[in-house]
């Protein structure tokens, strides 16, 4: 009798766990296309509903239910972490930095007026976890922002930190992925690349800022995701 409850409990395990991440999931789908923190919210929510799932002691039968788990996890850690950070970077800065249009943040030169050159592109790609385009979001001056606008004291507003979206998906992909196949150390050469190539982006406290806690909040994101499947297998 005994022994015949242990497909069922491991059925219920691996079913309520599949059906938590999967919700978590499709609130993380939403809140990237729609852009509503609550979205990403409830999504963080159900990460978390399904670690204490995981931290339960697993019944085994994991064979395809792991798979299963592993593949869903893998795509809320891609998806999910950069509403996740951008949640966590509009807690932190309460939207005072102004946006650029390709995903990064408008910041001047901070010294002598400089006067753009015509159709030329004045930033550089984005340290800040996949902001999707924000077009016509408004500068320091409110002018909507265009490749380089002029400061409120006439210096040259350019946007740093562009191409989060792209970065900030192969970050959490190449984080969680070397986490699943037992190569945790991989994710220090993912941390030194972007470093390195964010490096002359973060002369201004804004910058820096965004970059800290946009990296750290998407590291952290996929770190839980693929932790997740771990616990679960153990």
């Amino acid at each position: 009798m005994i022994s015949s409850s242990f497909p069922i409990v491991a059925y219920l395990y691996w079913m309520s766990l599949l059906v938590v991440t999967t919700g978590s999931l499709v609130f993380a789908i939403l809140a990237f296309r729609r852009q509503k923190p609550q979205f990403a919210a409830v999504s963080g929510g159900a990460l978390a509903a399904a670690l204490m799932i995981a931290a339960l002691p697993s019944p085994g039968g994991a064979t395809v239910s792991g798979v299963l788990l592993g593949m869903v996890a893998l795509g809320l850690a891609v998806v999910g972490g950069g509403p996740a950070a951008l949640l966590a970077l509009r807690l932190a800065t309460n939207n005072s930095v102004p946006q650029g249009q390709h995903g990064g943040i408008l910041v001047d030169n901070g010294g002598a007026p400089v006067t753009p050159e015509p159709g030329r592109a004045s930033g550089v790609d984005a340290g800040a976890p996949d902001a999707p385009d924000a077009p016509d979001a408004p500068d320091a001056t409110g002018v909507p922002d265009g490749e380089g606008t002029t400061g409120t004291h006439g210096t040259f507003v350019h946007e740093v930190l562009r191409g989060g979206l792209m970065i900030g998906i192969l970050e959490r992909l190449a984080v969680a992925g070397a986490i699943l196949a037992g190569f945790p150390e991989a994710i220090a050469v993912v941390v030194a690349i972007k470093g390195v190539g964010r490096f002359t982006e973060l002369a201004t406290a804004e910058a820096r800022e965004r970059f800290i806690i946009g990296t750290l909040a998407s590291l952290i994101w996929a770190c839980a995701c693929a932790a997740l499947v771990q616990i679960a297998l153990t």
